[in-house]
């Protein structure tokens, strides 16, 4: 394990020295990172004082439920945007409207539906309007 000194550049990853942005390094904390945390510790503790049996199954419990509400995470925002599909593709064929730049509701019959990004995109006339800008529907 490498340990850097704190500097004004970009933080690095625990491991690897190689640089990773605040982002991926959310990802980078996981449940290996525990365990190797973990290892560490028992490898360089004291053996006329070990670690505490409870302490360390305590710790394991914590994992295991980290593991589970990331899972738990995963599923819920996988349903969100299951549910953000379907409430798009049930718009087609119906009158919607939504702001445009200037502010004036421009209404329309949505001809088509995208699913290129993370948020479905209807086609009302000929503009592609994010599902959140959705303001009416008729």
């Amino acid at each position: 394990m490498t340990v850097e000194a704190v500097t004004s550049t970009p933080p690095t990853s625990l491991y690897t020295g190689g640089t990773v942005d605040p982002a991926a390094r959310k990802q980078v904390l996981d449940g290996e990172v525990f365990l190797r945390l973990l290892v560490t510790q028992l490898t360089h503790q004291d053996p006329s004082n070990p670690m505490n049996t409870n302490e360390m199954i305590s710790q394991t419990t914590q994992l295991a439920m980290m593991e589970q509400l990331t899972a738990l995470t995963d599923t819920g925002s996988e349903a969100f945007a299951l549910n953000m599909r379907h409430a798009a593709t049930a718009l087609i064929g119906r009158e919607a409207g939504y702001e445009d730049a200037d502010g004036r509701l421009v209404t329309g019959t949505v001809t088509r539906v995208s699913f290129d990004g993370p948020i479905p995109h209807v086609t009302i006339g000929d503009t592609a309007v994010p599902l959140d800008m959705i303001t009416d529907i008729s």
